[in-house]
């Protein structure tokens, strides 16, 4: 009863952190280009700095790389998933729930609750199931999805390579795990700058949350919100238990990678939804959405699996 009531605490001070970012916006203190600013600090600085930190706290198991993999893998499957969802529709339905039914806000979300209910390990394994998530996010997932859209994009790996090499977090991916499995330690004054920088992160980054939340939708549009988001989560589910009961690995990286499986829908999804010219405000409420039923759902993970 008393990790249940650790676990509800601790969930409680996320939401309200996430409400205190909205209604700081209502009230007029954050401004709507606020979100940016903090996003930056949070893409550049925090989430990097609590990268390194959890990384040089673990003895590097090679068998985690798999979860990059695993990454890669789910957000196939869920790009799959939102082409055949809507075999019946026009070809910007279709592309529409590709774009919005795949991908992981992994960084933003879903690692400030690895990073507080459990370890260094189970960090570093969502951290490399990001870096496979990444590579579909930041421009795999809209490439395939241009296609199935008929908008005349081609595959392009030079600009998918080009933009996971601009990424900070991604970087700090793979630097942190060549050097982790490779055995070589940063001197302490980094790691330690790390540390300091990076408890800043979870805050941060569900300020930002907060901020960056509206939901703004036509009633005609709902049933189709509704049923994106109950064939995310549907899947969602299924994964999540997959990877808890069926994943050769110890119970602390089973449990990040069924988190992870709960987690919202990519943030950059409403962004490559406007390059494709498609409904950006459907796909801004599905995100802000997303975040809501991933409160509910990984808080009600942790009170099982903890």
């Amino acid at each position: 009863m008393e990790g249940i009531l650790t676990v509800l605490a601790k969930a409680a001070a996320f939401i309200l952190i996430i409400v205190t970012g909205y209604v700081l916006k209502k009230k007029g203190f954050f401004h709507p280009d606020d979100f940016y600013l903090i996003s930056k600090i949070v893409v550049r600085i925090t989430l990097p700095c609590a990268i390194v930190s959890n990384f040089s706290r673990i003895s590097m198991d090679n068998s985690l790389l798999f979860m990059c993999v695993l990454g890669l893998a789910a957000n196939v499957v869920m790009v799959g998933i939102g082409y055949v969802s809507e075999l019946h529709g026009s070809r910007q339905q279709r592309a529409f729930s590709m774009v919005n039914l795949s991908g992981y806000n992994i960084g933003n979300f879903t690692l400030p609750f690895v990073q507080s209910f459990l370890g260094p390990v189970g960090f570093a394994a969502t951290s490399l199931f990001d870096a496979g998530n990444a590579v579909m996010c930041t421009g795999a997932t809209f490439t395939v999805a241009s296609i199935a859209a008929g908008t005349g994009e081609k595959p392009s790996v030079k600009n998918v390579v080009k933009s996971l090499c601009s990424s900070l977090p991604f970087d700090a991916y793979l630097i942190m795990t060549l050097l982790a499995v490779l055995g070589i330690s940063l001197p302490q004054v980094i790691t330690s700058y790390g540390e300091t920088v990076g408890n800043a992160n979870a805050f941060l980054a569900l300020l930002m949350i907060g901020i960056g939340f509206e939901i703004r939708m036509e009633k005609d549009k709902i049933a189709r919100i509704l049923k994106i988001l109950v064939i995310r989560y549907g899947v969602g589910v299924v994964l999540a238990l997959a990877a808890y009961f069926l994943l050769p690995f110890d119970l602390e990286v089973r449990q990040a990678m069924a988190l992870t499986a709960l987690g919202p829908v990519s943030s950059v999804a409403p962004a490559f939804t406007g390059k494709l010219e498609g409904d950006v405000e459907m796909a801004s409420a599905v995100n802000s959405l997303s975040i809501v039923v991933s409160i509910v759902m990984i808080t009600g993970a942790l009170m099982i699996l903890l």
